[in-house]
């Protein structure tokens, strides 16, 4: 659906009817839709209903019930982040308190201080309805996606034909149910590539082999017809083709294909073969029927090759369809789901490969299943940083010595092609930032800028200091980026003399998957993520780009006020010597009984709740509980919402939120001890060690302590 005037307008709260009436004058002169809103009610209606943004005046919702609006905004889909201007006299959060509250509370709010300019006024709904459309365009991407993958899947099921992948150099081979039963192989049961080559005829296995070095050797297709033997001893043929896909490096990467079972057709061509047998040998003793039988073998032969023909015409079209099939994957799921998913998964795997006999073989494939979980975490992981909500730890750095360190890796990634040059001066004040994710993106940048320059060049990578201010100036080198605020920042340039790219690349340049790179040399997620994270820092990336001059990118990153810390040695937790009673509070059972295996394979007792009523009916019980292990998306009250109640009845609990990475909105500032999901066994008892040595020193200190220090004692503190 394509956004219109009332998925554009803007919806007004204001104090009084001449505020209002005064507002949406100024933004319909402007060019904009406007709607006035009687009540909070109303203005909730609308929003449901779509709109553009909301303009609310803070004194209208002061003393407002705003949990009709907040739920709505914390359910809006993944592709959603509906934009509020908060027309306020006491300033922006920095300065109101208040202000402050309903900004955590509403989320994507944009302050406006009255009395203000019609055009700042003008300017910020001009820009929430440019990000309310493209937003609406993100969301128009992910259904075509959809479609597109569901038209794939049809295409292979009405062709009958198998799906299957086999990853280099580990030889990784993913299958799918078709193409498992073409091999005599249930579709619920593992199928490995060594159980595929031992599945090969014996006479078919070394003209097989030589075919699959020869893909991988030139990158050609690979395309072969064999037999294979099923475990019940029957023979059967199937016609395999794929296809060489490169990873960014430019080498294999792995092979994609499909595959389909020509058993009737090999069979058909025996008997071919045998009448043409017999057809010539009564040729020789019945010379006046020649030119009749010969007639018949060749329409024969002219029908089979009609039927190859038609075949790899279907088979040329799935081909095509691969490269949708791609990007597909990319919109598996929502994050949540997705790490809840794998957190059964890589929950139960954990358990199994304990208690499974000692076999060489199992042990490899339940590796093998845990490093796809750990995969599909990464995945979520990149999607989550376009999307400004990845976990980050953002602490004091030292960007020159993070930039020298990283040129090895550097000059090894960017090839003896490209020459790596380093401009830092001295004396840099540190920035705060992420320090791993700043060098994945520094490397991202790297890698592009070498991309683009294929005949080889030069990259430098430079530091400078700059200042934002509110006032534009004229020298380029410290004109202010409006998405910033004022204040001290460091950039961070990476240069390249490219390709370049033109004013419509350069446009569209971060959008998520955009890439103007060929099919299969780029997701279009790099400069995405790499703007999501600088933004998330509170920061900016800026790209300048000319046809033929080269590119340059330019993270802007804020100055921290601390310097950085110094190297120590991580505290080892010391291994808690006693079964402790734990309280699993989580709605999914399947996600609550994988933790609760392996909470009791670490020895503990657990006491299960599926919400969070259930679980303060069992904290206002008499029943012994050393922690409370809690999720946070729940119907009816989250994990956090949970902690704070159960302070009232136990002060003294020790409270753990395990949760996924996009699970808390924008906002929101949580005090907890947090495990992300998914995560190991190992991970689990690490944690559970660390909070249950402290929750035994708090208990020993409270023992002597008075009533007032022990209500002032709380265990919703920062994770040690």
């Amino acid at each position: 659906m394509k956004p219109g005037p009332s998925s554009e307008r803007a919806v007004i709260l204001a104090a009084s009817e001449r505020d209002a009436v005064k507002t949406a004058h100024l933004i319909k002169e402007a060019g904009y839709y406007a709607n006035i809103c009687g009540d909070l009610a109303e203005l909730e209606r609308q929003v449901a209903s779509g709109a553009g943004l909301a303009i609310i005046a803070d004194e209208a919702i002061r003393t407002a019930d705003l949990a009709g609006l907040t739920r709505w905004l914390n359910e809006q889909p993944s592709w959603s982040d509906f934009p509020i201007v908060l027309m306020s006299e006491g300033g922006g959060s920095e300065r109101s308190p208040e202000a402050a509250r309903l900004g955590r509370a509403l989320g994507n709010v944009t302050f406006i201080e009255r009395p203000f300019h019609p055009t700042t006024l003008v300017s910020l709904v001009g820009a929430a309805v440019r990000g309310r459309r493209r937003q609406y365009q993100t969301r128009a991407i992910l259904e075509d996606l959809t479609e597109s993958e569901s038209l794939l899947q049809t295409a292979l099921n009405a062709g009958h034909l198998g799906a299957l992948e086999l990853h280099v150099p580990d030889f990784e081979l993913e299958a799918s149910a078709t193409c498992k039963r073409y091999f005599g192989r249930a579709a619920s049961l593992p199928f490995t590539y060594q159980e595929l080559l031992e599945a090969v005829h014996p006479d078919d296995r070394a003209r097989r082999q030589e075919v699959v070095e020869h893909t991988l050797k030139t990158g050609t297709d690979y395309k072969i017809e064999y037999r294979n033997i099923w475990p019940d001893g029957s023979q059967h043929w199937v016609d395999v083709r794929a296809r060489a896909v490169r990873g960014p490096d430019g080498g294999i990467r792995s092979l994609v294909g499909v595959c389909s079972d020509i058993t009737a057709r090999k069979t058909a061509e025996i008997e071919r073969e045998a009448l043409l047998a017999q057809l010539a040998a009564e040729r020789s003793a019945l010379a006046e029927l020649t030119a009749t039988l010969e007639q018949r073998v060749e329409q024969r032969t002219a029908d089979l090759m009609k039927e190859v023909a038609a075949r790899e015409r279907a088979q040329e079209q799935l081909r095509h369809a691969q490269k949708l099939e791609a990007i597909g994957q990319l919109t598996g799921g929502v994050a949540h789901d997705f790490n809840n998913l794998l957190m059964a998964v890589m929950g139960n795997l954990d358990l199994l490969r304990k208690r499974m006999p000692e076999d060489p073989r199992l042990q490899r494939l339940v590796d093998g299943a845990l490093q796809g979980a750990e995969r599909g975490a990464s995945l979520t992981q990149r999607l989550l940083a376009f999307a400004r909500q990845q976990d980050l730890r953002a602490v004091p750095v030292d960007l020159g010595a993070l930039v020298r360190d990283m040129s090895e890796l550097l000059e090894r990634s960017l090839g003896p092609r490209i020459v790596l040059r380093l401009d830092i001066p001295e004396g840099l004040p540190p920035a705060c930032v992420d320090a791993n994710q700043l060098e994945l993106a520094v490397l991202n940048l790297a890698i592009n800028a070498r991309d683009a320059m294929p005949d080889g060049g030069v990259i430098e990578i430079g530091l400078a200091a700059w200042q934002a201010k509110n006032e534009p100036t004229r020298n380029e080198q410290t004109k202010s980026d409006p998405a910033l605020h004022p204040g001290n920042y460091l950039k961070l340039s990476v240069v390249d003399s490219g390709t370049g790219m033109s004013p419509d690349v350069l446009k569209r340049a971060i959008e998520p998957f955009f890439s103007s790179k060929p099919v299969g040399k780029g997701t279009g997620l790099g400069l995405s993520m790499v703007h999501g994270l600088a933004v998330q820092l509170g920061g900016a990336l800026q790209l300048s780009s000319a046809v033929g001059k080269g590119t340059t990118a330019v993270l802007v990153l804020p100055v921290a006020t601390a310097a950085p810390e110094a190297a120590s040695p991580v505290p080892v937790a010391q291994p808690v010597k006693r079964s402790a009673v734990i309280l699993l509070v989580d709605d999914d059972p399947l996600i609550a009984m994988s933790t609760m295996e392996m909470l009791e394979d670490l020895g503990h007792r657990v006491i299960g709740a599926n919400s969070g009523p259930h679980a303060l009916d069992i904290l206002r019980s008499d029943q012994e509980i050393d922690l409370m292990m809690t999720d946070h998306v729940m119907p009816g009250m989250t994990g956090i919402e949970l902690a704070a109640a159960s302070r009232e009845v136990r002060p003294q609990l020790v409270v753990l939120l395990a949760t996924g990475y996009a699970e808390l909105p924008d906002g929101t500032h949580v005090d907890l001890p947090r495990l992300a999901k998914p995560y190991h066994q190992d991970q689990l008892r690490e944690r559970l060690d660390q909070l249950l040595g402290q929750g035994v020193k708090q208990h020993a200190a409270a023992a002597g302590a008075s009533a007032d220090t022990l209500t002032a004692q709380s265990t919703l503190s920062p994770s040690p």
